[in-house]
């Protein structure tokens, strides 16, 4: 029932305990996931994961802390492995600038050539956006995005924000930053977003809810992420699911 829009079941986090972390995503109502590559390794591993189970689909991108090697030969190695089956969505991608990896000028570039790969290829993107609010919402406009629409990943504004970007057409997808006590923000957004343009996800290995906030995540506890979602809209958990899933399956095209 549930979609885990965002997580990296291809992390080093989960060598070797894939499979457990799959049965235990079932247990919890995951019935479906993508998997987000956002380099060469986690790219190779991303598409493995979906060729080995139903249930599981690939994201693939340039993560923007990776931009300085953001490269010709990179963009048609991208072209060519995003034409393969289930791949869903191109990224993530954005800007980062808590990480100074890149520099701001190599970030723009590879989001823009990224963008236009995207726009080409008609699939939607998934958007990393790290204390860069503005450039990315400039950067998008100016793109025209709305041609092809795609994910604020991980949305952690307000909901001024939560506006302007789904005026340029993006879902909204909130994890499991929704749970923590010093978000208040976000949970305004759970209560407002339009339901059909909202999105769940775990970012697994990253930003576990509570009651796991610290500890490893892992796509099994997105249910908490709709557990409070339904619980900051006053409808039920089972509602949340059904209207999630059908987002993602629209926004992704798959048909089934």
């Amino acid at each position: 029932m549930l979609f885990d829009t965002h997580t990296h079941l291809n992390a080093d986090q989960f060598e070797g305990e894939e499979a457990e972390a799959v049965e235990r995503a079932k247990a919890h109502d995951v019935t479906r996931m993508a998997v987000v590559g956002f380099d060469q390794k986690t790219i190779k591993k991303s598409l493995a994961l979906s060729r080995d189970y139903d249930g599981i689909y690939s994201i693939i991108g340039w993560h923007p802390t990776e931009s300085y090697a953001y490269t010709d030969q990179v963009e048609e190695k991208l072209m060519e492995l995003l034409q393969q089956p289930k791949i869903v969505a191109m990224g993530e991608m954005g800007l980062d600038y808590h990480w100074p990896d890149s520099t701001k000028e190599e970030q723009f570039t590879a989001f823009r050539r990224q963008i236009r790969v995207a726009k080409e290829l008609k699939l939607p993107i998934t958007i990393h956006n790290r204390e860069a609010t503005e450039d990315v919402y400039q950067i998008l406009k100016e793109e025209h995005i709305e041609d092809i629409g795609g994910i604020m990943h991980s949305f952690g504004e307000d909901t001024y924000w939560m506006e302007r970007f789904l005026d340029l057409g993006m879902h909204i997808s909130l994890s499991g930053v929704v749970t923590f006590k010093n978000a208040p923000e976000v949970r305004e957004v759970a209560k407002a977003v339009p339901f059909d343009k909202l999105l769940i996800e775990t970012d697994a290995p990253y930003l576990a809810p509570v009651p796991y906030r610290g500890k490893r995540n892992e796509p099994a506890y997105v249910k908490y992420v709709a557990e409070e979602v339904a619980k900051q809209r006053g409808i039920s958990y089972e509602e949340v699911g059904q209207q999630t899933t059908a987002n993602a399956l629209r926004l992704f095209g798959i048909h089934q």
